[in-house]
């Protein structure tokens, strides 16, 4: 049972309405999707990337992989991260590396028959979730409309919007919308916000105390996640909970990242796939640290139920929106919980279907 080979495909989907958060606008999600392929059974694995990603896929780590057993995802892990060293790690190459790594933990529960969860090792059988959206370009109506639906509609009594308009020059229309989401969801829903490193140290500290009188327990990237120090400041100063950790790309950023932070956030579609995913939870518990999955939700569903330190999966709007319209095998969100092996699927469960998305392939 080895590895035979490696498919890949990039589509550029339109967003359903135009987006944007504290520092960046945008109008199209691409999604990368690797298959690995051994006789009759098909792995998928998948990120958010620039489709240039494929190329990486087919130039650099098709050859590491290939021709490997099929329940050496350890093995191959290491062969693509030796075979990678001089195109540089982080970045476009390292979500790359993520979609093939996911590939092939899913590859290898199919063979085996085995619902990923329980071929990783489960600790729960339900994972919370948050709704996250938000977008500042959301009009009052619209911002309301969705946060309805995830707390009145779903029962996911989580939410997250985002703040830090004009990289923080638009604070009082920040707090305007906080107060918006707040008397949308109901005094009892969790809100959350992200600024998206929007702020300045100082300027994210006055934020966070006005957060606090509005009942926001997460402030995620108050300011750049390239600013440890600011970080540290941050979370010492005020009540909400600070978190980052989402463009952590190779496991020493996320022992970088840990000191500073009161949750890590870890993305499997970035940081080098499930297996660096696990290793970055672990990393995280011995620091007394509880973890977040950033985004794609479906990629992380089986293997947030595999830590004991978590605290939830991000429900992303976005990634929801493409998960739902071009793969086969969704989860069901409401009450606020996934169910990963409720359907005893097995790997993650997921199927793409490439001729619904073609019109948006883009490699």
């Amino acid at each position: 049972m080895n590895v035979e080979r490696l498919d890949v495909t990039a589509y550029t989907i339109p967003t359903d309405a135009p987006e944007a958060d504290g520092t960046l606008a945008w109008d199209t999600t691409t999604v990368v999707v690797v298959e690995a392929r051994s006789a009759t059974t098909t792995g998928l694995g998948w990120t958010y990337a620039a489709a240039d990603a494929g190329s990486v896929v087919r130039d650099l780590l098709a050859r590491p992989v290939l021709g490997r057993s099929v329940l050496d995802v350890a093995g191959a892990h290491e062969a693509m991260s030796r075979a990678v060293r001089n195109a540089g790690r982080p970045g476009l190459v390292a979500c790359a590396l993520s979609a093939v790594d996911i590939a092939l933990w899913d590859l290898k529960a199919r063979m085996l028959e085995l619902p990923l969860m329980r071929l990783i090792g489960a600790v729960r059988d339900t994972v919370p979730v948050y709704g996250s959206g938000g977008f500042t370009t959301y009009h009052s109506t619209h911002l309301a409309t969705q946060l309805n639906g995830w707390v009145h509609g779903q029962g996911i009594g989580r939410v997250k919007i985002k703040i830090g308009e004009e990289w923080g020059r638009a604070v009082e229309r920040d707090l305007k919308r906080v107060r918006h989401a707040r008397k949308a969801i109901g005094p009892r829903a969790e809100l959350y916000v992200d600024a998206n490193g929007a702020y300045a140290r100082k300027q994210a500290v006055r934020v966070g105390h006005a957060l606090a009188d509005l009942g926001v327990g997460w402030f995620e990237e108050p300011v750049s996640s390239d600013d440890l120090t600011g970080l540290g400041i941050v979370r010492d100063l005020v009540v909400s909970d600070v978190a980052a950790g989402e463009y952590g790309y190779d496991l020493p950023y996320f022992a970088r990242m840990a000191p500073v932070v009161d949750c890590l956030q870890i993305d499997a579609t970035r940081c080098g796939g499930l297996t660096v995913w696990l290793r970055a939870a672990a990393l995280a518990e011995a620091h007394g640290l509880e973890v977040s999955a950033h985004c794609a939700p479906h990629v992380h569903a089986h293997p947030a139920a595999c830590v004991p330190n978590l605290r939830h999966v991000e429900w992303f709007h976005d990634h929801v929106r493409v998960e739902s319209l071009y793969f086969d095998g969704g989860l069901d969100p409401s009450g606020g919980v996934l169910r990963p092996a409720a359907k005893g699927a097995p790997g993650h469960g997921l199927d793409f279907r490439h001729e619904d998305a073609t019109p948006y392939r883009v490699l």
